[in-house]
């Protein structure tokens, strides 16, 4: 018979929204338990997604201002890879943070469980490792079960020159050539690491263009950095077939836009293609949870299922799938179930693209704002015009921000340049804020920062800026 044991809350797994779920009902007197099918704690983002890249990144952003260094008189020579060394640098804050979870669960007093977590009723789960299974049954649960890879029908299955963006952060090797298949936010992440490694890395993106949910004005910078960097970029095209070579390597056969057939061969490929929830793990089958037609858990904005003791959150119940996002709606569902009054209420959700140069973009695009139907007036501030960016060689970053026509209330906000991501948040608590464009254009910014690029492109649209020229109509 499997061991039974009962918590006020279980919560199923131990990514930023599960954790921070968990930490949160157990401040709030709950007794919980946190189970995640993995080792480890942290889910996705922190040992196989956002952390290891961005220490990746780290390495690749320093070697391309090494580079940069060079033509300026400053030269340290061709950088030496060292892929063990590398490896171990991302491992070792991966463990750190891995470590101080687990502190930190300890200290709450949380109970952490490894094992496949399956439903067997609406208020009971099964936790199966190996041949231990352990019967949990709550008063309340929290899905924070994540997503995994979407993998493209066709092509060989369990093959190591396949990469997923799991294994690519593995970093066993850095393989002479790297096909990219997808030219979103985690393609073009993983694809810059590996061409700063010494990768020569080609992309394919069956749309039109690279991150989709930016504006293209923004994206632009990152393209012409990625064109030189990169082989090639392939827009609007797909990959047809793939192919194990008799010597090694990929066969790859490519549509593209012109309609032609590309016969290439790669030593590696990494897809990056989208992610799918977790749901097909869960057994939901064995409870009245609602679903929709992609499989992500429907709920409301206090993060309740069709359940009325059962909460999810994360990447699990839809986009954006962004830590940020999880950890808020954890917090909101720890919350509601254990009575506290709070409800997921954003008027805007941060996105960051850690590339070089980082773009990020909050509230609304320019695209969006199109598409609706919705009205806008924009003032931007070209990055040239700042001195720290020259000083950063980032002439090519631009800051702009949309208000609403009447109210002059911002709308949205987006960024490309170093250190997009951390600028950004300026913009999402001015969004929240409800702050209008004399609130942004009046606030005093140090000088001299990329932040006060946020001040001067309000400027430019209240017409009181000093740092730009600016002809009125009717001047020639």
């Amino acid at each position: 018979m499997p061991k039974k044991e009962s918590y006020d809350i279980a919560v199923i797994g131990s990514g930023p929204g599960g954790y921070a779920a968990a930490f949160r009902a157990a401040d709030l007197g709950k007794s919980v338990v946190l189970i995640d099918r993995d080792n480890e704690l942290g889910g996705v983002c922190l040992n196989r997604g956002c952390i290891p890249s961005k220490a990746l990144l780290h390495i690749s952003r320093v070697i391309n201002e090494a580079e940069h260094l060079s033509s300026i008189g400053v030269s340290f020579g061709s950088p030496t890879i060292d892929i063990e060394t590398v490896r171990s640098y991302k491992e070792k804050i991966v463990s750190q943070l891995n470590q101080g979870i687990s502190q930190l669960a300890k200290a709450r007093k949380v109970t952490t469980l490894n094992g496949l977590a399956t439903f067997l009723s609406n208020s009971e789960l099964m936790v199966s490792n190996g041949d231990e299974n352990k019967n949990i049954s709550f008063e309340q649960c929290v899905i924070a079960a994540g997503s995994t890879s979407t993998v493209l029908p066709g092509l060989p299955e369990n093959h190591p020159s396949i990469l997923t963006s799991r294994t690519a952060l593995d970093l066993l090797d850095v393989p002479e050539t790297l096909l990219v298949v997808g030219g979103g936010v985690i393609g073009l992440e993983l694809g810059q690491v590996y061409a700063s490694l010494g990768s020569k890395v080609s992309v394919v993106e069956f749309l039109p263009s690279l991150i989709s949910g930016a504006d293209p004005d923004i994206v632009k910078p990152l393209q012409r950095k990625l064109n030189k960097q990169f082989e090639k970029i392939l827009l609007s095209s797909k990959v047809e077939s793939v192919i194990p070579r008799d010597g090694g390597g990929l066969g790859v056969s490519i549509k593209t836009s012109k309609g032609e057939t590309l016969d290439e061969t790669f030593d590696k490929i990494l897809l990056s293609v989208g992610r799918k929830p977790n749901t097909d793990l869960l057994k939901l089958e064995n409870t009245d949870i609602d679903i929709n037609e992609k499989g992500f858990i429907n709920v409301d904005v206090y993060q309740r299922t069709s359940v009325e003791n059962i909460f999810a959150i994360g990447d699990i119940v839809g986009n954006p799938m962004l830590a940020h996002k999880a950890t808020y709606e954890g917090k909101v569902a720890a919350e509601v179930a254990c009575g506290h009054p709070a409800a997921t209420d954003v008027n805007a959700i941060p996105s960051v693209v850690y590339t070089d140069p980082e773009i990020a973009w909050a509230g609304l695009t320019e695209a969006e704002a199109d598409k609706k139907g919705i009205p806008y007036e924009k003032g931007e501030f070209p990055w040239a015009a700042s001195g720290k960016a020259l000083i950063l060689n980032a002439p090519q970053g631009k800051t702009k921000l949309l208000f609403d026509p009447e109210s002059k209330k911002i709308l949205g906000a987006a960024i490309v340049g170093p250190s997009a991501g951390d600028l950004i948040s300026e913009a999402v608590l001015a969004i929240e804020m409800g702050a209008d464009c004399e609130d942004i254009a009046l606030t005093m910014h140090p000088h001299p920062t990329l932040g006060e690029t946020f001040a001067a492109a309000s400027e430019v649209y209240t017409g009181t800026i000093t740092d730009l020229y600016i002809p009125k109509k009717g001047d020639i």
